[in-house]
């Protein structure tokens, strides 16, 4: 054996029965599940050539990112750690924490696990390929910017909401990722969005203070981090705030946080901030979403974490129906309209649309 642990799952049939375990012949790692760790181990080292680097797509400050296709056919992406990294006993369990987080969520929005491996000199991971990158690279060139368009980085902020929501509330204990970036948020063929790299994704227990130290990547880290060391939903919400606003400006909002209290910032129309390489949305329904994620985002960044909103309130937010009615988009202001969010949601109760 060459050490390799893979995670092999026994799934139920449609009746809740165990289904038996199957060795899976010719490397084919994603039938049910199961598979057979020392063939899918070589499979990996023959369709990467050993990490050839031609095979690399990214490096980061913990490892590469290698994509390959096995046979059959199958297009992964794998993460492997740096050969430095694998010695220290913090980052073999920061992996086995992602690890153990990734194999015990299901959601459509998060990258899915189809395996692992770890062994004294090697460690990487293998998930879904996700054939657009990450949205960082996507609104970071221009060409491939302008593709996604209103209606498309609407989409994937609801695909972002939508997973944080059910990290939240639906799983047992919730669940904090800790680093909700947009280079963490990865797109595919139809650029669709998933939240990926849990590293330092934390189980937030009931019966503890969550006392923590700071993680995660300058300007997307909720600022009361900084002095009460307490993670919790609301540091998330702030992150995914930032993330909504960069979405809809087409870039890191940093100027713009850093200087909200200001009245240039505060007299500045939405239409001032929008990307500016997209034409304006036209179509009532587009204009109404792109208002509304724009509110959503500067709710979430509220410097008073009880003042941010929950992830299942912006998610209602997002499935409730709107009523036409005339007012002008663009009049709307950061500090009147987006800024004071109970404005935007008396319009939606009083059936208000923007145009």
């Amino acid at each position: 054996m060459l050490g390799a642990l893979f995670y092999a799952r026994r799934i139920k049939n449609n009746k809740g029965q165990p289904v038996s375990e199957t060795r899976v012949k010719n490397g084919d790692i994603f039938f049910n599940w199961n598979y057979d760790g020392k063939i899918a181990y070589h499979d990996i080292i023959e369709a990467t050539e050993d990490f050839d680097i031609g095979y690399c797509i990214g490096t980061g400050g913990y490892g590469s990112v290698y994509r390959a296709q096995l046979r059959g056919g199958k297009v992964v992406t794998l993460k492997k750690l740096h050969g430095s990294e694998v010695e220290q006993p913090n980052l073999r369990k920061s992996f086995m924490n992602k690890v153990k987080t990734l194999t015990e969520v299901r959601h459509r929005n998060i990258v899915r696990l189809h395996g692992f491996c770890l062994h004294k000199r090697c460690m990487f991971l293998i998930y879904e390929c996700m054939e657009r990158g990450s949205l960082f690279f996507v609104l970071n060139n221009d060409a491939e910017a302008v593709e996604l368009d209103w209606s498309k980085r609407v989409n994937i902020i609801k695909g972002v909401v939508h997973a944080l929501c059910y990290m939240h509330h639906d799983c047992t204990p919730p669940i904090v990722h800790r680093d909700v970036t947009s280079n963490n948020i990865l797109l595919n063929s139809e650029l669709e969005a998933v939240v990926s790299d849990f590293r330092t994704a934390k189980l937030l227990d009931p019966d503890s203070s969550n006392q923590t130290t700071i993680a995660g990547t300058y300007g997307y880290i909720a600022p009361e981090l900084a002095y009460t060391l307490f993670v919790t939903e609301k540091c998330h919400v702030y992150s995914f705030g930032v993330v909504a606003l960069e979405s809809v400006m087409g870039k890191h909002p940093k100027e713009l946080l850093s200087s909200l209290a200001s009245s240039s910032t505060q007299s500045l129309l939405l239409i001032e901030i929008l990307d500016q390489r997209l034409p304006p949305p036209r179509s009532r329904s587009i204009i109404q979403d792109v208002v509304l994620v724009s509110t959503v985002a500067f709710a979430c960044i509220q410097a008073n974490p009880k003042c941010r909103p929950t992830m299942p309130s912006v998610s209602k937010e997002f499935l409730a129906c709107r009523t036409p009615f005339a007012k002008c988009f663009h009049d709307i202001s950061v500090g009147q309209q987006l800024m004071n969010p109970q404005v935007y949601l008396d319009d939606q109760i009083n059936g208000v649309v923007y145009n």
